[in-house]
C-alpha cells in the first residue's frame, strides 16, 4: 500500500456537497441508459449502490531510476476488502491547480462507481520530480508503463487498468497502449491523433501551423516553467524550480527544426505500427476540433476491439461542450469501462462500430448548438458509402467533365481570415464565419442549386491538374455550402505544401510551369447538403493566419475540365432511428471550492487593415485559464488557498503582397500565490522569416515576489527546407 499524504478525508457521493454535486436524482438517479442488447438491465449504479470515496491529495509513485511522480487519487474506501480496477489519466497539466476543477468533475464520479482513479503529473511537471522535456518523449512512455505496473500491483487493485484522456491525455493513452503493458486492458482517447506530423498542432499538410505552433508553443514552456507546490514537495520547491528552469528547452524551436516527417515525428505516431495496440480502443473526436480525421483512420487500421464516436463539439470531453448538443459522456464511459475492466456485458460492443453526428449546418462563429442527428455505421470503412464525382469546369461544378480551360489565380497573402484558427478556443471569435470575403479572392467552382438533399460522411477528395510559378508553393482547398442569399459556409478544408505532394518525409521542389496532378483529401466531415443550395470548391495558395506562407508569392494555374471533387455519399439508414439515446449531459460540481477574485473580460480578436500598405494585423487577448475551464482573470482555489492568474496574447501581421513580411509574437503570463509562495513565469515567442530562413526568438523569465530570478533566451536562425 502506498504511503498517502495529506489525505483530504472521505466523501460519500450521495449528497450535493459530496463527490457528485450534480449527480442526477429521482428518475435519473445513476444516469441510467436504455439498452438495445441483452444487457438491458445494465445501469452504472443507483444512488444507494455508490461507493464511498477517499480523495487523496497526493501519492508518490516510484520509478525504477529513483524519481518519484506526484499523483492525486480517488479511491473507494472499501477497496482493500473489495479491490477495484484503476483508471489512469496521464498528463502534464498540474493536478494540484491547473486541471484541479476539471479533474474533480470526472474522477470522483468514476471512483464512486467502483474504480481507483489516478491523475499523475508527468515527470518534470506539476509536483513530480525530474526535468521537463518535449512532448511525448520515450521517457514519458517508459514512466507510463511503470505507473501501470505499480498501480496494478497494489492490494486495492484487481490488476486491471484503463487509460483515458483528451488531447495530451489521449495521445498518452495511445502511445502507452502501443507499448503493450499487460495490465492495460482498454483505453479511451479523445481529440488525439495517430500521426504526430500530419495531424497534430505543428506541420499540417507539410505547412507550419501558425496558430498552434506558436500559441501552444508559447503556452507549453510557461506551464513547464511553473514551480512545484511547497505544500507537496516541501522546502525543496525552490531548488526543484531552478533545476527545471535551467534544464528547460523551448519545444517549438525543435518543431521548427524538424520540418519534415522524420524520426522526431514518427516517434509516438501509432500510424507507424497500428498492430502494436492490442487492448480495446474507444476513439472520440469532434467536428469543431482539428483532430477530425484520426477516428476513422484508427477504426480502419487498428486490429484490436474498437469503437468510434464523433460529435459536433470542440476540443472538449463530450459532456461539457461548445457547440452542443452535449451527451451523458460519464455514463457512456462507464459502459466501456465496466465491459472491459469488470467483465459486465453492458451491450456497448453490440452496437455499431462508428457513430457520428450528421450535421445539417456546419459550425460557424457564434453557433453554440449544431443542428443534426446521430447516425451510425456497422463497420468502417463502410461499404454503404459510395463516391460521387463532380468536375471543376469552366462554368462551375458539374456531373460531367467539360472542355479543358486554364484558370489563373494571383497571390494574396491574407486569404483565410474567415477561418482564423486551426483550433478555435472560443466559438464566438475564432470559429469560421461567412466565407465570401475569402471566396472572392480565391478560385471558386459552384454547382447549380441542388434539386434534392443528400448526406456525406468521410473524406471528400479533390484531385487537381495544376501548375505554379515557384519551386515551393502551398495549396488550400475549402468545401463550402452556399445559401440562396449568397452566405457561404465552410464544411471542411485541406491544405498541402505542394513539395510534399508525394511524401512528407522526402519532399521535392516543383518545376515552375510544369503541370502536376495533385490529390488532396480534405478533413473528415458529416454533412447534409440541402436542396436549393450550391456546393462550392474554393482554392487559394495561402491560408493565413492558420498556416505559414510560402517563401515567395505564388501564381497558380488550374486546369478545369481535368480537375475533380469526389464526395463520400452516405445513403439513409433506417436503423439510425433505433440508436440508443446517450441521455442528457451532466457535469458534477467540482469538490474544491473556488472564489473569483477578479472577473476576466471576454476574449477579443481584432483585425486591423492598413490600406496604404495592405498590411493586416490581428490581435488576440485571453484572460483566465482555458485548461482549468475558468474565465476568471484571477481566482483562489479554496481547498488549497492558492491564487492563480493567467493572461495570453498574440499579435500577427502580414503584407498582402509579401509573404516574408509575416510575423507573430506571443506572450503568456502565469502566476501563483499562497502566503510566502509568490511566483510568476512569462513565456514569449517572436517568429519571422526571410525567403531562406526562419528567425526564432523564445524567452522564459521567472519571478519570485516580482523579482526576476531567472531568464533565458533562445535566438536561432533555422534554414527553410522546402517550407
Amino acid at each position: 500500500m502506498a504511503v498517502f499524504e495529506r489525505n483530504s478525508g472521505s466523501v460519500l457521493p450521495t449528497a450535493p456537497q459530496d463527490v457528485n454535486a450534480a449527480l442526477p436524482t429521482g428518475s435519473n438517479a445513476g444516469a441510467s441508459v436504455s439498452m438495445t442488447s441483452d444487457a438491458q438491465a445494465w445501469q452504472p449504479g443507483s444512488q444507494a449502490g455508490l461507493r464511498r470515496v477517499r480523495d487523496i491529495e497526493n501519492i508518490w509513485i516510484p520509478m525504477s531510476d529513483g524519481t518519484k511522480l506526484a499523483a492525486r487519487m480517488w479511491l473507494p474506501e472499501d477497496a482493500e476488502e473489495n479491490p477495484v480496477p484503476v483508471l489512469l489519466e496521464y498528463i502534464p497539466y498540474r493536478k494540484r491547480d491547473v486541471t484541479r476543477f476539471r479533474d474533480e468533475t470526472i474522477h470522483p464520479y468514476l471512483a464512486s462507481h467502483g474504480y481507483a482513479c489516478v491523475r499523475p503529473d508527468i515527470r518534470g511537471s506539476g509536483d513530480s520530480e525530474g526535468l521537463p522535456q518535449d512532448e511525448y518523449v520515450k521517457q514519458e512512455q517508459d514512466d507510463g508503463v511503470e505507473i501501470i505496473a505499480w498501480l496494478a500491483s497494489q492490494t486495492w487493485c484487481t490488476g486491471k487498468v484503463g487509460m483515458f484522456g483528451k488531447s495530451w491525455g489521449g495521445f498518452s493513452a495511445l502511445q502507452v497502449a502501443a507499448r503493450r503493458p499487460p495490465e492495460l486492458k482498454a483505453i479511451i482517447t479523445v481529440c488525439s491523433t495517430d500521426d504526430r506530423y500530419t495531424d497534430d498542432a505543428h506541420h499540417t499538410g507539410g505547412l507550419i501551423n501558425e496558430n498552434m505552433f506558436f500559441e501552444w508553443g508559447g503556452q507549453w514552456p510557461a506551464l513547464c516553467a511553473r514551480s512545484p507546490d511547497p505544500a507537496i514537495v516541501g522546502d525543496r520547491w525552490r531548488e526543484m524550480w531552478m533545476q527545471r528552469l535551467k534544464n528547460m528547452d523551448f519545444p517549438s524551436l525543435n518543431w521548427v527544426i524538424h520540418q519534415h516527417r522524420d524520426a522526431f515525428w514518427k516517434h509516438g505516431s501509432i500510424s507507424e505500427d497500428y498492430a502494436s495496440i492490442d487492448c480495446a480502443v474507444y476513439a472520440v473526436g469532434s467536428w469543431a476540433d482539428p483532430y477530425r480525421c484520426t477516428v476513422s483512420r484508427m477504426l480502419a487500421n487498428l486490429k484490436c476491439p474498437r469503437k468510434g464516436l464523433i460529435g459536433p463539439w470542440g476540443h472538449q470531453y463530450p459532456n461539457e461542450v461548445d457547440p452542443g448538443p452535449a451527451i451523458d459522456w460519464l455514463t457512456e464511459s462507464l459502459r466501456w469501462w465496466d465491459y472491459w475492466l469488470k467483465d459486465i456485458d453492458t451491450g456497448i460492443m453490440d452496437e455499431p462500430m462508428h457513430r457520428v453526428w450528421m450535421q445539417r449546418e456546419p459550425t460557424m462563429r457564434g453557433m453554440h448548438q449544431s443542428p443534426g442527428r446521430w447516425v451510425a455505421e456497422e463497420s468502417w470503412p463502410s461499404p454503404r458509402i459510395t463516391p460521387r464525382k463532380l468536375y471543376l469546369n469552366q462554368d462551375g461544378l458539374g456531373s460531367n467533365p467539360g472542355a479543358e480551360t486554364a484558370h489563373v489565380l494571383k497571390p494574396l497573402q491574407t486569404v483565410g481570415i474567415t477561418a482564423p484558427r486551426w483550433s478555435a478556443r472560443d466559438i464566438d471569435i475564432e470559429a469560421p464565419s461567412d466565407q465570401r470575403v475569402d471566396d472572392a479572392r480565391s478560385l471558386t467552382f459552384d454547382t447549380e442549386p441542388l434539386e434534392e438533399e443528400f448526406g456525406i460522411l468521410g473524406q471528400p477528395v479533390v484531385t487537381l491538374d495544376l501548375a505554379v510559378d515557384k519551386p515551393v508553393a502551398a495549396l488550400a482547398i475549402r468545401l463550402n455550402e452556399v445559401e440562396p442569399d449568397g452566405l457561404s459556409k465552410r464544411i471542411t478544408y485541406g491544405v498541402l505544401n505542394l513539395t510534399h505532394r508525394n511524401s512528407h518525409e522526402f519532399p521535392k521542389p516543383l518545376e515552375p510551369g510544369k503541370r502536376y496532378r495533385v490529390r488532396l483529401p480534405l478533413q473528415d466531415c458529416a454533412h447534409v447538403f440541402k436542396s436549393g443550395r450550391r456546393i462550392r470548391i474554393a482554392l487559394s495558395t495561402t491560408y493565413w493566419p492558420s498556416f505559414w506562407p510560402s517563401p515567395e508569392p505564388v501564381t497558380l494555374t488550374l486546369y478545369a475540365g481535368r480537375s475533380e471533387l469526389e464526395l463520400p455519399v452516405r445513403p439513409p439508414r433506417a436503423e439510425d432511428g433505433d440508436l440508443n439515446s446517450f441521455g442528457p449531459a451532466f457535469v458534477p460540481e467540482p469538490t474544491s471550492g473556488r472564489t473569483v477574485l477578479q472577473q476576466a473580460p471576454a476574449p477579443t480578436r481584432t483585425h486591423e487593415w492598413d490600406i496604404a500598405t495592405n498590411k493586416l494585423t490581428t490581435r488576440t487577448l485571453f484572460h483566465g485559464d482555458v485548461l482549468a475551464g475558468l474565465a476568471a482573470g484571477r481566482y483562489r482555489i479554496d481547498g488549497t488557498g492558492t491564487e492563480v492568474s493567467k493572461t495570453a496574447s498574440e499579435v500577427t501581421e502580414i503584407l498582402d503582397h509579401d509573404p516574408t513580411s509575416a510575423k507573430v509574437e506571443t506572450q503568456y503570463v502565469e502566476a501563483m500565490k499562497r502566503g510566502d509562495w509568490d511566483v510568476r513565469v512569462e513565456s514569449r515567442i517572436r517568429f519571422s522569416l526571410t525567403k531562406d530562413n526562419f528567425l526564432f526568438v523564445g524567452q522564459i523569465k521567472a519571478f519570485e515576489h516580482d523579482k526576476e530570478v531567472f531568464a533565458k533566451t533562445w535566438d536561432r536562425t533555422v534554414p527553410r527546407l522546402l517550407v
